[in-house]
């Protein structure tokens, strides 16, 4: 099984790099070189698979096995198992980068990929919905839920980012929020089903592994029919990379052909997803090296991409079994992730030179409305720390017993029952104070790295410093867990800090530019995402635990955790509110910070020091907690405007709210079993960052 790929919306215009002129032909030798180039490192990648696995076969069995095949164990196992697993790398790998060289096409964005545009987080979903409520139906039909859920997922990415007046930056932000919703939801179904979804982890990571020639027998007339309708029109798709009004004096039917191309986009990838999982980034690489030697025409663009594509699968497959005698074997979508991160970390910095990349349009307005009516200053602070001490009091008495208003207060006053007071002592309290703590901290440092990137969708999981943070915690907890779990949170902040220092040391000397620390920042998460996938994949049996800190979750939270938030929140928060007016300068552009007389790099530095610490901490106590650092700014903003001190007070009351109600929604609804926090709060979170990002749109922003 696998999941679908997504599409991107018509986004601003592509850098010259990846716009096909008609002026450019692609003539002359060049581009046969570059497709007999492909080709030759796809056949050379193809037999080399062909000699990787955990049976010790030669590499004259092999040549034998394809050459004049026996009846024998050797070569059976290659015709039977590695043959088709290197025919399958090869099918979904031409159909990956043909569907993110239409993608790219149709929405004239240079970063649109079934990675990026979240295709592959909408299918994993439908799929593991699939198989918790109707598996007999999966079993028949896993490609209409892989289209289902890709399509959907798709279409929101469409509309939240600017449909055709999204920006890439815009629409790379989009994908990179509908991913963490869907991913956060499907999360929590596999760690609430774990029984009911065994295996789906291994393909939700991306594999290649195939038992029979059944997988191919289903792939293949699909994407060698999709492929060849697209090459039958590849004068139409020339024609769409000029502007709109050119193409449609020219005869062009816009709209048709947009809609056919990004069809045939959808289902290629959805029938690759939906047999080997959700395999990221050969959409984004392929039609990029492609372009780069200057192929611009479709009728060279889509099978040269088609067979740079299936050369890189197959690589990376190849990769992830070389190693498997020592670590068991890898996924193959985790390999694909790693390679593609840096490639999208080089892409980022390579169109920021393009005019349609600039500064400006890269960091969005900070403006997220305001109340027309501003309610006083003080009274919001006297409003939200009541409205925490209600959630907080109203937390105590719920659970599987209920305990009396009376009995908590006798409690918290010294008295009560014992049994009340253990309950309340021992196990609700704590995890109470932790969850609070943390929405404080995740907030404050959401607040933070908004004000640093200029990008009012700046948060540590966009940063990612989540992502490096879990890389640190799960390293810890999967692949050395004989050492002390008192050292978790050390684990979490090396890696939230190590993924932090990566995304500052390459976006430095781009002047710390927001656009290019957004862009580096996603790729550092998509690393993080596969990283994480695959200390989960390897740990097997103690997958539960992983599973349970990448949805987010305060559950057997206790005193220790409570004194690193409560240290780190009265260490840290009086320095991020001390960086005020310096913080309120980054909202304006960097010329105007500077004739103020701010160093910028240097204050972005610090606020980001701050943020970080503060983002890695909380991670490594309530795990990828998510949207907290989105909301809780955004509310302030409103309410308080864009001053930086006040704004941030407020944030951190909101945030103490938001996580201690979805810590006390988590343990009641589905009682006695409890809902991850992380997916409380994307319940809460999407339908507010829908409307969010819609209004912008609609604002031109």
């Amino acid at each position: 099984m696998s999941l679908p790929k997504r599409i991107a919306p018509a986004s601003a215009s592509v850098p010259n790099a990846h716009t096909a002129q008609l002026a450019s032909t692609g003539a002359g030798w060049k581009p046969l070189w570059v497709m007999l180039g492909g080709l030759s490192a796809l056949l050379i990648l193809a037999f080399v698979s062909l000699t990787q696995g955990l049976a010790d076969i030669s590499v004259k069995s092999v040549v034998q096995a394809l050459i004049s095949p026996q009846d024998t164990i050797d070569h059976n196992m290659i015709r039977g198992v590695r043959l088709p697993r290197t025919i399958m790398g090869l099918l979904s790998g031409a159909a990956l980068a043909v569907a993110g060289t239409l993608m790219q096409t149709v929405t004239r964005n240079p970063l649109a990929s079934e990675t990026t545009l979240g295709v592959n987080a909408g299918a994993y979903l439908a799929v593991a919905i699939g198989s918790i409520f109707m598996p007999a139906v999966l079993h028949q039909y896993s490609l209409p839920f892989a289209v289902i859920g890709g399509t959907l997922a798709a279409m929101a990415v469409y509309a939240l980012g600017g449909a055709r007046k999204g920006t890439p930056l815009r629409i790379a932000l989009s994908g990179m929020i509908i991913t963490l919703v869907l991913s956060s939801f499907t999360s929590a179904l596999i760690l609430l089903n774990q029984e009911s979804v065994k295996g789906i982890f291994l393909w939700g990571s991306g594999s290649l592994i195939q038992n029979d020639w059944d997988g191919v027998g289903f792939l293949w007339p699909w994407i060698v029919g999709g492929i060849a309708l697209v090459c039958l029109a590849v004068r139409h798709l020339d024609v769409l990379t000029l502007n709109e009004e050119t193409a449609r004096s020219l005869g062009q039917k816009v709209a048709g052909t947009r809609i056919f191309a990004m069809a045939i986009a959808i289902l290629i990838a959805c029938v690759s997803v939906s047999v080997v999982g959700p395999i990221g980034f050969i959409g984004l690489i392929a039609p990029h090296v492609v372009r780069m030697s200057g192929m611009t025409k479709h009728g060279w663009l889509i099978p040269v991409s088609a067979l740079w594509g299936a050369a890189i699968l197959v690589g990376a497959d190849t990769i992830a079994r070389s190693v498997v005698d020592a670590y068991g074997e890898l996924p193959a979508g985790a390999i694909t992730a790693m390679l593609g991160a840096p490639w999208l970390i080089w892409l980022a910095l390579r169109i920021s030179h393009k005019s349609q990349m600039n500064a400006s349009s890269g960091g969005s307005s900070m403006s997220v409305g305001s109340l027309q009516r501003r309610i006083p200053y003080r009274t919001l602070v006297v409003i939200f720390s009541i409205l925490l001490a209600v959630v907080w009091i109203t937390s105590l008495t719920s659970g599987t017993l209920r305990i009396p208003l009376s009995e908590v207060l006798a409690v918290l006053s010294g008295q009560g029952e014992d049994l009340y007071r253990q309950i309340l002592i021992d196990f609700r309290l704590p995890r109470l104070l932790v969850a609070g703590l943390a929405g404080m901290a995740i907030a404050v440092s959401g607040s933070l790295l908004q004000s640093a990137v200029r990008n009012p969708l700046g948060d540590p999981q966009v940063i990612g410093v989540t992502g490096g943070a879990g890389v640190g915690a799960l390293l810890l907890m999967v692949a050395i867990p004989q050492i002390s779990i008192s050292w978790l949170p050390v684990a979490a902040v090396i890696g939230g800090v190590g993924a932090a220092a990566i995304v500052y040391s390459v976006s430095w000397r781009r002047g710390l530019n927001p656009t290019i620390l957004t862009l580096v920042g996603i790729a550092v998460s998509a690393a993080g995402a596969a990283i994480i996938n695959l200390l989960v994949v390897q740990a097997e049996m103690k997958a539960a635990p992983a599973l349970a800190w990448m949805a987010g979750s305060t559950y057997g939270r206790g005193w220790p955790e409570v004194w690193q938030m409560a240290l780190t929140v009265l260490v840290l928060l009086p320095i991020g509110w001390r960086l005020g007016r310096r913080v309120d300068l980054l909202s304006f552009s960097d010329e105007s910070s500077t004739g103020l007389g701010l160093k910028v790099r240097r204050v972005r530095l610090y606020v980001a020091i701050v943020a970080v610490l503060l983002a890695s901490i909380a991670a490594a106590n309530v795990g990828a907690v998510g949207f907290i650092g989105l909301l809780a700014p955004h509310a302030a903003r409103i309410l308080v405007g864009a001053h930086h001190s006040r704004a941030m007070v407020i944030s951190a009351l909101l945030g103490g709210v938001l996580l201690a109600s979805a810590d006390w929604i988590g343990r009641i609804v589905i009682m006695p079993r409890d809902l991850p926090s992380g997916i409380v709060t994307a319940l809460i979170g999407a339908p507010y960052l829908a409307f969010l990002m819609y209004r912008a749109s609609r604002k031109g922003h």
